[in-house]
């Protein structure tokens, strides 16, 4: 595997989890703490931890990401050993040309009908 493969791998596991954690958090800001019975009055300390930890969480994962993304442009294949469209039709037109001009004009044999009578 490639070292880009490897990065987009990563970038797929983080986006995802990214998305499980932001998908658990409730917009009104309740989140996770709300079915844990926290919802108005947030006595227990746990509750508190785990919309810390949702937010905490979130913002990591997100710098990850980006951080991902911008690196994995260094990995990326650059193009100079796989050819392009334009060069493979450019090759074409130029192999036609060598063979267009090295090659002698073909003679065709003309025949008489009378061989068919």
């Amino acid at each position: 595997m490639t070292s880009y493969t490897i990065f987009l791998v990563v970038i797929m596991i983080v986006a995802f989890l990214l998305i499980l954690i932001i998908m658990v958090q409730n917009p009104k800001g309740g989140g996770l703490s709300s079915s844990f019975g926290g919802g108005g009055t947030q006595a227990l300390g746990g509750v508190q931890n785990t919309t810390n930890f949702l937010d905490k969480s979130t913002w990591t994962l997100s710098i990850i990401l980006l951080a991902l993304i911008l690196l994995s442009n260094f990995a990326a294949p650059s193009g100079v050993n796989s050819p392009t469209q334009d060069s493979q039709v450019e090759t074409t037109i130029e192999n036609r040309e060598v063979l267009d001009t090295a090659a002698p004009a073909a003679v065709v044999p003309t025949t008489t009908n009378d061989s068919i009578n």
